[in-house]
């Protein structure tokens, strides 16, 4: 039978980053400007390394059924020291879990009513754009939906978990005049964003957060049961059984000490399971995301 495997992160530098990923997990990476850990990623610009199992050394995509054309999962930890540009996805649903806030900290979560593209271009234009955006100020322990469409953008002093459809494309609407390494203003994607930001309300953010059902075990917290991932959070004190699951499985360790599938794990930690790996018990104090996915990896 296959078993549980733990995962390198592949770590990512950004203008952006903060310093909680080293703070909170103990991250001992020389990036001086630590934004980003990729829990599980099968990707060419990011592919997670086995450390256990008889695949201890070699890429995940080493693995039979892990295929870096068509994996649907990509996870990360954002630890966003200053705020990140306020974007779009054209075809991403992700999920943000707050690990971490500083008091006061805040999300881009959408457009004020009444937004149209007329409106968000003459703001631009007019340096105004912020002012249209509608802010979250955000507390450890929630989770915030963002479907494709949704205006967004991490505020600084936040660390987030996120569960997200592989794709990385990005349409970067406004990045408050900051320049990159080269010393050039950072570029946009107005052209391209406008057309596909859209509104979306309450109602409409719980109906595709959860469209579809899902069997959450004792013990479990629904984060999400979307058509791309079904995510769980749990909390244990002394240990649960987490039942065989059709598809792979990927293990967010949030925070604690423990062992999942016999494996010593602590907060920042990933682990991937196979599937076909059966039940697998997860021990010792542990906050933890579980996600599946509707399609085999």
């Amino acid at each position: 039978m296959k078993r549980p495997i733990k995962l390198k992160p592949v770590y990512k530098s950004a203008i952006w980053g903060g310093s909680a990923l080293r703070e909170l997990y103990g991250v001992d990476e020389p990036l001086p400007e630590l934004a980003e850990a990729w829990q599980l990623t099968v990707r060419e610009d990011g592919m997670n390394i086995m450390q256990s199992g008889a695949g201890a050394g070699q890429p995940l995509d080493s693995l039979e059924g892990v295929n870096i054309e068509d994996f649907p999962l990509l996870v990360k930890f954002i630890d966003a020291g200053a705020p990140l540009s306020i974007q779009v996805h054209p075809a991403k649903t992700e999920m943000w879990y707050i690990v971490d806030a500083k008091p006061g900290a805040r999300l881009v979560y959408g457009t004020k009513p009444g937004m149209t593209e007329e409106k968000l271009r003459a703001a631009l234009e007019a340096g105004t754009l912020e002012d249209c955006m509608n802010y979250v100020e955000v507390k450890k322990g929630e989770t915030y939906f963002i479907p494709t469409g949704l205006t967004h953008a991490i505020g600084g002093g936040i660390l987030i978990a996120e569960i997200q459809e592989n794709s990385n494309v990005t349409y970067r609407v406004y990045d408050y005049n900051r320049r990159g390494s080269d010393g050039k203003l950072r570029r946009l994607h107005t052209d391209e964003a406008f057309p596909v930001m859209r509104s979306f309300t309450d109602k409409e953010i719980k109906s595709l957060r959860y469209s579809r059902p899902a069997y959450v075990p004792a013990g479990g917290e629904l984060l999400a049961a979307c058509d791309i991932f079904t995510s769980i959070r749990y909390s244990t004190a002394g240990g649960i059984t987490l039942p065989a699951l059709e598809n792979f499985a990927h293990v967010l360790v949030i925070g604690g000490q423990g062992r999942v599938g016999g494996i010593p794990v602590k907060g920042g930690d990933s682990i991937y399971v196979p599937a076909g790996s059966g039940s697998f018990p997860v021990e010792g104090v542990l906050e933890i995301i579980v996600s599946v996915c509707p399609k085999n990896g």
